[in-house]
């Protein structure tokens, strides 16, 4: 603890983390894009159809790199116990600041668990089935059905969880941005959203 501050996550946690915003931000749109004919105007703002359909599988590939990073980094710490399933029940609380009953959290809470693995899974199905979209030619008139329908059911899924993650982590609940862009909390908020680890770092 310095100057009143707890590290919250490191440099590079934090650049993956943006990364996999950019990258999924991008992805997002273009495939809005493609996928609506009421939505093709946000193709003119990446460059057209043809750079559109070009590029936005790449943006998929670079999103599912950096979640397979944070997968491989954060995934022992994302694992939901008793205690968590008890918070989710509860996490409407949560939302309006009453945390009367709620089980303490550790340095991710269970809401932010369930993103995690909500965010794991869709990403999974989005980079089967866009593989299967990508090269059509390739695979059989089933694979391909099959992806039109999990495609996009998987991308809406991944946004709606991401429209969560963005009002949590800002509206919601004040402070926690600032761990995501200067890497660092106060003890106060530490103590109030996260005890379990904020006791953990105490004992460092």
């Amino acid at each position: 603890m310095t100057e009143r501050r707890i590290e919250r996550f490191s440099f590079i946690e934090r650049m993956m983390h943006w990364l996999a915003a950019l990258s999924f931000l991008y992805a997002a749109l273009t495939g809005l894009a493609l996928w609506s004919h009421r939505l093709y105007w946000l193709a003119a703002v990446f460059g057209g159809g043809e750079t559109v359909r070009g590029w936005h599988p790449w943006g998929g590939i670079v999103f599912t790199l950096t979640i397979g990073y944070m997968f491989q980094n954060w995934a022992r710490q994302m694992k939901l116990d008793r205690e968590d399933l008890q918070w989710l029940r509860r996490a409407h609380r949560y939302a309006i600041h009453d945390d009367k009953d709620l089980p303490e959290a550790n340095k991710f809470n269970a809401g932010q668990k369930l993103l995690f693995w909500v965010q794991s899974v869709a990403t999974i199905l989005l980079l089967f089935s866009g593989t299967v979209l990508w090269w059509p030619h390739s695979m059989s008139q089933d694979f391909r059905l099959l992806a039109i329908l999990i495609h996009p059911i998987s991308a809406i899924l991944s946004i709606g969880a991401i429209i969560v993650h963005i009002y949590m982590g800002t509206a919601a609940v004040p402070g926690a941005f600032r761990g995501m862009i200067q890497g660092w909390v106060r003890p106060e908020w530490a103590s109030s959203h996260h005890p379990k680890w904020f006791r953990e770092i105490l004992k460092r």
